[in-house]
């Protein structure tokens, strides 16, 4: 009896964390129009990891990716704390985090990030526009953490020459596409995915936080992106604020919440060239397997100098999306969509209690728009393995003002299954270009307060 006592307690010993202390957090309350839990932030403890310590040599032409793997490894094992980026250009490549670190840039801090694709092998497990694969590591990556983050006034500013050359499709990428659809679509295990091989050129994300909870994304600056630029993928609990994001390149999105709840984002400054603030929950069989909705969002006070998409809802919805509430945010220049929710016939899943409201806003194409086929390239490219409709009810959009628009709002629903309850409230358009609404194979439909000027082309 006494020697199974000691193999227990060995085994629980051997399975703490080294530090054995107790962790502390703080939580936010966010005010929304459904029940939104606190959300937990990480206390960092109060010892720094200056990446100078391990090795790592400013100025822009040094490798410092093994020192700053090392000052993790140090931060981590000491039970967390900051690892500090100090002013000045520090050339890495990828950098993976561990729990309980925070990744800190100072002010005048450039994280300058190489662009030599097999900088970031061995490939890691990531996803590519809702499917999961093993590809490049993203430039910034974090798997199975709690208590992660980045801060700082620092810059993250990866080099584009390579990733620029693959923005573009060619036929190589475009079979890596059908190959990697058909997998995902045949239930090919995620490991026999593997994508960063040959021509195949999908491109890394910038940031990319995949199953992590307790995330905190707070003070710096990006400026490009191979791909999507912040990706937090079925991750539990965390906040996006004060961060400037800038990416004008191929599939540049600002911030993609997929299959992940409980976050808060606010006071950003998003400049992109895809859409803003995007919403997801993974492509077809891969999202219906892993059966994670991406719920409980709050979007405040929020800038969007350039982009496709205000708020983007998809179009990787599979696995469901509801309760997201955009707020108190403002357009000034142009958009496409302020608001745009896009699914297609492959789809599946859900789409409910949507909320937007205090917006104001310079030029866009649509105020509002529902779209219920959006293929994109994949339309003729891979076939439908199984069409699963997806149900569309409860979009809400209050106290919007847009200067100009080519349209108010248009509603294309599936005739198989109606988009229902859409509510358009004190909506004020200066100038309506081309037509007011269009409607189809869309239930109960209320438009109240909605006030334009027609002007004519």
């Amino acid at each position: 009896m006494k020697k199974l006592f000691l193999f227990v307690l060995l085994a629980i010993t051997t399975t703490l964390p080294a530090q054995n202390t107790k962790e502390r957090y703080t939580t936010i309350q966010v005010e929304a129009p459904f029940a939104m839990q606190p959300i937990q932030l990480f206390v960092y403890p109060q010892k720094e990891f200056p990446i100078t310590r391990y090795g790592a040599v400013a100025g822009g032409s040094v490798n410092n990716t093994k020192a700053i793997a090392k000052a993790i490894e140090a931060c981590h094992k000491s039970g967390g704390g900051k690892v500090i980026v100090p002013k000045g250009e520090w050339l890495t490549g990828p950098i993976h985090f561990k729990s309980n670190v925070n990744l800190h840039l100072e002010e005048g801090a450039v994280l300058s990030f190489t662009d030599q694709p097999a900088d970031y092998l061995p490939a890691v497990m990531t996803s590519w526009e809702g499917l999961e694969c093993y590809n490049y590591s993203p430039l910034l990556y974090a798997c199975e953490c709690r208590n992660v983050a980045i801060t700082g006034k620092g810059t993250l500013q990866p080099r584009m020459d390579t990733w620029k050359i693959w923005f573009k499709r060619p036929q190589p990428h475009l079979n890596a596409l059908k190959e990697l659809y058909t997998k995902a679509s045949t239930d090919v295990p995620v490991a026999e995915r593997q994508m960063a091989i040959n021509e195949n050129n999908l491109r890394p994300h910038l940031i990319h936080f995949n199953r992590c909870s307790n995330v905190l994304l707070e003070g710096f600056k990006i400026r490009e992106s191979p791909f999507w630029t912040i990706h937090l993928y079925l991750c539990n609990g965390g906040v996006a604020r004060n961060l400037d994001v800038k990416a004008h390149g191929h599939n540049n999105d600002g911030i993609d919440l997929e299959m992940s709840r409980n976050f808060l984002v606010e006071n950003c400054s998003f400049d992109q060239g895809d859409d803003a603030v995007v919403i997801k929950a993974g492509r077809n069989r891969d999202a219906w397997r892993l059966n994670t909705p991406c719920e409980n969002i709050v979007i405040r006070n929020c800038t969007i100098l350039k982009g496709h998409t205000l708020l983007g809802i998809g179009s990787e919805i599979s696995g469901g999306i509801r309760n997201i509430y955009m707020h108190n945010c403002t357009s000034p220049n142009s958009v496409m969509r302020l608001f745009f929710v896009k699914t297609n016939h492959r789809r599946g899943g859900f789409i409910e209690n949507i909320y937007m409201k205090n917006i104001q806003a310079g030029t866009a194409q649509r105020v509002l728009e529902i779209d219920t086929e959006v293929l994109y390239q994949w339309k003729d490219l891979v076939p439908t393995y199984e069409e699963r409709i997806t149900r569309i009810q409860g979009i809400y959009m209050d106290s919007v003002t847009c200067q100009s628009a080519d349209a108010i709002y248009e509603l294309k629903g599936c005739s198989k299954l109606p988009v229902k309850h859409v509510e358009i409230k004190n909506v004020h358009v200066d100038n309506v270009k081309k037509f007011v609404k269009r409607v189809e194979h869309t239930e109960e439909v209320v438009a109240e307060n909605v006030t334009y000027k027609i002007v004519s082309q």
